[in-house]
């Protein structure tokens, strides 16, 4: 029966919020049996089955044409089933919106990491100024005082 005929189960998420989202879907039996049912109506088996009931259906002569029975019996499938589709929508919907979510306050928190990263990388940037500068200084002054001890000394 699972040979392709009825969809398997997808693979569970790896997004720590939809696997959050999947928990919660799951603990509600409605939400379960709403995810089964549009499991089921999205299957190749749901289709032949189909093709199977009407073709007994109209072959047996279960009803004379033009098939009233029938008729609003598929109907009110249609209106199921458009029904489960929404739902299923909503669902989807639903996880992409968690998903964007979620990435949407990585990029907040990225955004903040790298504003103090470039904070960091300008007080580096003085630090290291400050240094050159003080180098130069001391440079300079060391030159300055050791020509003026060469001086002092000559003239002795």
């Amino acid at each position: 029966m699972r040979l392709g005929i009825v969809p398997r189960k997808l693979p569970t998420p790896v997004n720590p919020a939809l696997v959050k989202h999947a928990e919660y879907r799951a603990s509600n039996v409605q939400n379960r049996i709403a995810d089964a049912i549009t499991r089921f109506a999205g299957s190749m088996l749901f289709v032949y089955l189909h093709i199977i009931w009407f073709a007994v259906w109209i072959i047996f002569r279960v009803e004379n044409y033009p098939y009233g029975l029938l008729t609003m019996i598929v109907s009110l499938e249609a209106i199921f089933l458009s029904t489960f589709v929404m739902i299923s929508q909503n669902r989807a919907d639903a996880k992409r919106q968690i998903v964007a979510d979620q990435q949407w306050k990585m990029v907040q928190e990225e955004d903040q990491q790298n504003c103090e990263l470039l904070d960091l990388s300008n007080q580096i940037l003085e630090l290291t100024k400050a240094l050159h500068a003080h180098a130069k200084l001391t440079t300079a002054n060391g030159s300055a005082s050791g020509s003026a001890d060469s001086s002092t000394d000559s003239s002795r």
